[in-house]
């Protein structure tokens, strides 16, 4: 493929929705607002003898007396869990989020007459939809408890404590997670439309940046195992710990990595092309769409719906399609990137 010309080949956007790690602990419902009674969970670490449920070769499943032989052999296994206490049923997820201004800059760009005409189109956009479409979308996953991911089903109450931490600017919102859809963007309030608009304020530069502080309640069932983030472990074969399963902690405290709080919040994009028959739900932005768990692309390029595609023409001040399509590119810089043309095939 030829060299854009128009395009930098140097481009990169900084993030500015920057969530920090999750802290997880256990408490009861009834006590939940007394953060004394919060204890950081820990990791306990299992032995267990598993069965062989791998599917088979047809030599062997064919075969009663290799299978038998196959069934035999011991399935071992070293893995991290989490669990509440007896006395605890209730997890409480606690995390700091930035959101910062600044999108219509890039953080690096080589060619002058590129990042001129970006800045021209993105300040257009500040002006005319000031982040707000976006900044309520990000505002209703904070509110519903995306985040939770897995500990999120089954929940027999779910209570999202949202504070800003900017001095001077105090406020605070309490939010029922189940009253809020993780389906579709419809709903609102007036709290919702409150943590919005400093959502908003923040990303168009109304204001420098917002520290909010999360504090997230679900009522899982005493005892209940909960689910930290698991550790990539790339060559568990010779890992140290010969762990066939590895949860994240921070200092010995049970986490969630900032990067899987981060792709909750950014569970936005009901723009793509099959949003209707594909009947997935908002799926997270990324360039080209992608679900990893499902194995598909859901903005492939050859429908142009990709964000490569919408952002050439936007940088360089073409008119998109519609402003669904404006939405779906500013929040691909909202999330950061390198997006340089390299010219390569």
């Amino acid at each position: 493929m030829a060299k854009n010309g128009n395009i930098a080949s140097v481009l990169a956007f900084e993030k500015k929705l920057v969530p920090s790690d999750g802290f997880m602990y256990g408490t009861s419902w009834d006590n939940r607002h007394n953060s004394s009674a919060a204890l950081p969970l820990k990791l306990q670490e299992k032995s267990v003898r598993g069965t062989i449920s791998n599917r088979l070769k047809a030599a062997i499943k064919n075969d009663p007396l290799k299978l038998n032989a196959e069934v035999e052999k011991p399935n071992l296994q070293r893995v991290d869990s989490c669990a509440l206490t007896p006395e605890q049923d209730t997890l409480k997820v606690q995390f700091t989020l930035k959101i910062l201004s600044g999108v219509q800059q890039p953080s690096a760009c080589n060619n002058k007459e590129f990042n001129e005409s970006y800045t021209r189109a993105a300040k257009e956009y500040i002006e005319k939809e000031g982040f707000k479409e976006l900044a309520k979308r990000y505002a209703m996953n904070i509110a519903n408890g995306r985040f939770f991911w897995r500990n999120r089903v089954g929940t027999e109450n779910l209570e999202v404590n949202v504070k800003v931490l900017n001095s001077g600017f105090e406020q605070e919102w309490l939010f029922d997670g189940h009253a809020i859809s993780t389906r579709d963007f419809d709903a609102s309030s007036p709290d919702i439309n409150a943590l919005a608009t400093k959502i908003a304020e923040a990303l168009s530069g109304v204001s420098d940046f917002l520290l909010l502080e999360i504090n997230a309640y679900a009522q899982i069932g005493k005892a209940q195992d909960v689910y930290p983030s698991e550790e990539l472990v790339l060559d568990k074969g010779n890992s140290k710990t010969g762990k066939s399963k590895i949860l994240y902690h921070i200092n010995g405290v049970a986490g969630m990595h900032s990067q899987k709080i981060g792709n909750a919040l950014r569970t936005i994009d009901t723009w793509y092309p099959e949003y209707q028959e594909a009947n997935v739900g908002p799926i997270a932005i990324e360039p080209y769409g992608a679900v990893t768990n499902l194995g598909t692309a859901y903005r492939n390029p050859k429908a142009k719906a990709d964000f490569f595609t919408l952002f050439d023409r936007f940088a360089c001040g073409e008119k998109l399609a519609s402003k669904e399509e404006e939405h779906y590119v500013m929040a691909v810089l909202v999330r950061g990137g390198v997006f340089g043309e390299s010219g390569k095939d």
